[in-house]
């Protein structure tokens, strides 16, 4: 298959750009390398996959409309997977304006040129922050969503309404998969298992909201890859899909994970709860299991040891 990967030097996307390579698809990857963290992790991320004559790497921003016009003329995908978004609870706080442009305008500006170019297959990167704060553990698929408590799950939640109206109008085939949390090799440097990693691992004070209680459905990052390719493998029409490990996870167990991999006590600052922030979240993955044979196998002890240990050898070659 020939696919384009929006966000495909990301984190998530570099992985399943890697994993669709190492099966034999063809990927074009569109990233525009901007300065949400250091454009240099994105290229290294990449840097394997570029060795690789299936895929070919657009350096373009998803809100230039017509460079992407002419991207998906040259690159003549038979389907599109959708990361390429602002991502952060805390961060769309800040600039709520640039959330909405990206997430909501670029993921229009996506759906519209797969319309022209006549692509029925999309998936979608959503997320579990489109569940606000919900009270009903594990969260459902079936749950009320029309209540998110931040910019960036909101947008999340208007890009799932955008897809529907394309599936409604056009029939294409449009899977929005919402991700709970998820780390691994190559994790974004602003969420806690890269973050706590880092600066554990430099004597630094790490920033723990609350007591430190609070509890994610931390999933790793290979689960996601496997969950995202089968959406992609299947005629679904249009669902909304929860990707997660069902099983959560209290932060001060991930610090300790942490501490343990690394042989380093944490110094710990002690923070109120951020606006925006959840005290828990849960996928409930039943969905998944029945339409994508989803089976997440990697428990939190075994990812954070496989974290922890990707990070100390990048640090040894950048050190080189």
């Amino acid at each position: 298959m020939n696919v384009l990967v929006t966000g495909g030097a990301g984190f998530i996307g570099s992985h399943v750009a890697d994993k669709l390579l190492e099966r034999g698809d063809k990927v074009s990857c569109v990233d525009n390398f901007n300065d949400y963290y250091e454009p240099e992790m994105k290229k290294r991320n990449i840097k394997q996959a570029q060795q690789n004559r299936n895929f070919t790497l657009y350096r373009e921003d998803i809100l230039n409309l017509k460079q992407m016009e002419d991207i998906f003329g040259k690159a003549k995908p038979e389907a599109v997977i959708h990361l390429a978004a602002r991502v952060g609870v805390r961060p769309s706080l800040k600039e709520p304006l640039l959330y909405e442009e990206v997430n909501v305008k670029g993921t229009l500006h996506i759906l519209e040129l797969c319309r022209k170019h006549g692509i029925r297959k999309i998936v979608f990167a959503s997320s579990s922050s489109v569940y606000g704060a919900n009270k009903k553990v594990p969260f459902s698929e079936d749950d009320r969503t029309d209540r998110p408590i931040s910019p960036y799950g909101a947008t999340k939640k208007a890009g799932e309404l955008l897809c529907h109206s394309y599936n409604s109008l056009y029939r294409m085939d449009i899977s929005c998969l919402r991700f709970f949390t998820v780390y691994g090799e190559r994790g974004r440097p602003d969420m806690a298992p890269y973050k706590f990693t880092k600066l554990i691992s430099e004597g630094k004070e790490i920033d723990v909201s609350g007591d430190g209680r609070t509890k994610r459905d931390y999933t790793y990052v290979a689960d996601i890859v496997q969950g995202v390719t089968a959406a992609l493998d299947r005629e679904l029409g249009y669902e909304i899909i929860n990707l997660g490990n069902s099983n959560t996870v209290e932060l001060q167990y991930l610090i300790g994970l942490i501490e343990k991999e690394l042989g380093k006590k944490a110094r710990i600052k002690e923070m109120p709860m951020q606006p925006g922030d959840l005290p828990v979240t849960c996928a409930d993955i039943t969905k998944a299991k029945r339409l994508l044979g989803f089976s997440p196998r990697t428990k939190i002890e075994a990812g954070i040891k496989n974290l922890v240990a990707w990070y100390n050898q990048q640090r040894q070659q950048q050190a080189k």
